[in-house]
């Protein structure tokens, strides 16, 4: 097992959250919660000032919102993966969070080891979006082509679902690492979305994926 340390920020303007999230992650192996902050504009310079492995985002909090701070961040192209956690599940709320360059979105009512394990899969890079969220989607994701997805092309997006490098998808599959790059920009421009979170957010909500 890795005994490399995951950094975490924390992101909420509700104390006794903040409170709770660094008791939890200070009780489990594996985590460090390096600070807090209480809106999104001092999310943005923590950020850039502690450096942390996943940004532990809230949404809705007066003086800066979550979006808009994951929108900066990601035009800084700031190290820290962000996912979101929040108690919204709106489709308002989850695809803004997404377009904007979160990683992936959870709610707060979500079981410990569910936030833990995707804490872990976040800083690796890897999607994290429960179907109950991304079923959420469907009123607002609408891809203006209707162009279905190859067999192949749905084996890819069914292991991006599931949180699988592209090296790890070019191995499942014996095809190689450029071809799954590939395949994902057909995923992306038939589902008309730009990353691995928006597309299978996208493939659940039209039921391409199950």
């Amino acid at each position: 097992m890795s005994t490399e340390v995951i950094t975490l920020l924390i992101v909420d303007d509700h104390p006794v959250v903040r409170d709770g999230l660094r008791g939890m992650f200070r009780s489990a192996p594996g985590f460090e919660v390096l600070g807090e902050a209480s809106d999104g504009v001092e999310a943005v310079a923590l950020t850039a000032e502690l450096d942390p492995d996943v940004v532990l985002m809230d949404l809705r909090m007066p003086g800066g919102s979550g979006v808009d701070a994951i929108t900066e961040l990601t035009r800084r192209g700031a190290r820290a993966r962000v996912l979101v956690l929040t108690t919204y599940d709106t489709d308002s709320d989850t695809l803004p969070a997404i377009e904007a360059g979160a990683t992936g979105y959870l709610l707060k009512d979500a079981p410990r080891e569910e936030l833990f394990t995707a804490v872990r899969a976040a800083a690796e890079g890897r999607t994290v979006l429960s179907p109950a969220v991304a079923s959420r989607l469907v009123s607002r994701v609408r891809a203006p082509g209707n162009e279905p997805l190859s067999s192949r092309e749905r084996e890819v997006l069914a292991l991006v679902a599931k949180g699988t490098s592209n090296r790890a998808i070019a191995v499942e599959l014996f095809i190689s690492e450029a071809t799954v790059k590939t395949h994902l920009t057909h995923i992306y421009g038939k589902l008309g979305v730009k990353d691995r979170a928006a597309a299978v957010a996208t493939a659940y909500s039209r039921g391409i994926l199950g």
